[in-house]
């Protein structure tokens, strides 16, 4: 099926702003991994929650990267990122935390690492058909 001229126009310029979000995304998070570097460099102590969320950073420069390079965005990606986010939350605030609630943020994590799960079975047992853009 054929696009209208206006369509791909419109198709055009919506990829443009998506790569255009893409180039701010990578651009502030190297801003970020640097300031945090930077940070450490002038504590002259690199922690665990530091690690943590340098790491966080590098998988944002991954799932940008990877967008770029398929044009797909996996599901699992996002989930990592917020595992991560959670492990460093328990890190950092645990001694302020209620029991209560270091339960809810570990159980958090262990839903979505259980989602994790659920959805690379999903992608295993049930892949995706191939397209002609899966070729490149």
């Amino acid at each position: 099926m054929s696009m209208s001229p206006l369509q791909r126009k419109g198709s055009r310029a919506l990829g443009h702003l998506e790569d255009l979000g893409l180039a701010v995304i990578a651009i502030a998070t190297v801003i970020s991994i640097a300031l945090e570097v930077m940070t450490m460099i002038q504590a002259r102590t690199v922690t665990l929650a530091d690690l943590l969320l340098l790491f966080i950073y590098l998988e944002v420069l991954a799932m940008v990267g990877i967008y770029l390079k398929s044009g797909k965005l996996p599901v699992r990606m996002p989930l990592y990122i917020a595992i991560v986010a959670l492990a460093r939350y328990l890190i950092l605030d645990m001694k302020e935390m209620d029991n209560w609630r270091i339960i809810a943020v570990a159980g958090a994590a262990l839903i979505l690492g259980l989602a994790v799960l659920v959805i690379r079975y999903g992608h295993m047992r049930y892949p995706y058909p191939r397209t002609a853009d899966d070729d490149d």
